[in-house]
This record gives C-alpha cells, sequence and structure tokens, in this order.
C-alpha cells in the first residue's frame, strides 16, 4: 500500500531478504478487510481451468479483486495461499507469482503464506488464495 501513514510492508534488517512477499505488515490505522478464500469459480458458479493451474490462479485474482470492492490490490496487506499437493510448487509457483505480480505492488510486495494441502474442498480445485486489506480512514 502506498499510504505509508496507514500501513507499512517491510523486511526487518535482521531477517533475510524473501522474495515477492514482506515478512511484515504493520498497519497503523484504517479499516481491515478480509477477503474469504478464493477458488477458480466464475459469477455464474462454474469452474475456470479444470486441470489448468494458470487459468485457475488467474480467475482466483479475479475473484479477488472484485472482493475487494471498496479497496484495491494495492491495500492488499497479507495474502495466504492453499495448493493442492497434485501441483508441483516447485513449477508452479512462478506461474502464482506472474498473475500475482499484474495485480499486487511489487516494490512492497504483500505479507503471505503459501501451504501446499492434501486436497481442497472439491476435488478440482487447484487453488485457493485469501486476503487481508486495509483501507485507509
Amino acid at each position: 500500500m502506498n499510504d505509508t501513514s496507514s500501513v507499512r510492508l517491510f523486511n526487518p534488517p535482521t531477517m533475510h531478504k524473501p522474495f515477492g512477499y514482506s515478512h511484515v505488515a504493520e498497519v497503523m490505522k484504517g479499516k481491515l478487510i478480509y477477503i474469504a478464500g478464493q477458488v477458480a469459480i466464475d459469477e455464474h458458479g462454474s469452474l475456470v481451468g479444470k486441470d489448468d493451474f494458470t487459468a485457475q490462479v488467474n480467475q482466483v485474482f479475479r475473484n479477488l479483486t472484485a472482493a475487494l470492492d471498496a479497496a484495491s490490490f494495492h491495500n492488499v496487506i497479507k495474502l495466504n495461499y492453499y495448493c493442492a499437493d497434485s501441483v508441483d510448487p516447485a513449477t508452479q509457483l512462478p506461474a502464482v507469482r506472474a498473475v500475482r505480480d499484474r495485480f499486487v505492488n511489487t516494490e512492497t510486495p504483500p505479507a503471505s503464506t503459501f501451504v501446499v494441502v492434501r486436497r481442497l474442498v472439491q476435488a478440482d480445485w487447484l487453488i485457493e488464495i485469501e486476503a487481508v486489506a486495509v483501507v485507509p480512514s
């Protein structure tokens, strides 16, 4: 987020420099918005990208954008990723970063956690992402 009076995304000098995310998101003021985990379901309730990880990631980020409504991706301070173990994170993480980088401020990216799980609620879902944003008050 560019409003440094509301949020500070940073990496303490006593920690390693991460690749593509920030270690700390400090909220000084503003309204927190929590976005439930989003999957690759379009506005009609249909799965987008069966067996196509990149297509699913794109749809998830479109859903997150729609859910943010009063905010923008530059207000996102935290992303949590849940990826089915049928997807190889070593080969697919670049696809996630490529899509994510079209939405977030890459100069100060959100704090992030990426978790591999046995599976998501629906077997065809390959990734679920939830977000936390801060809207300046």
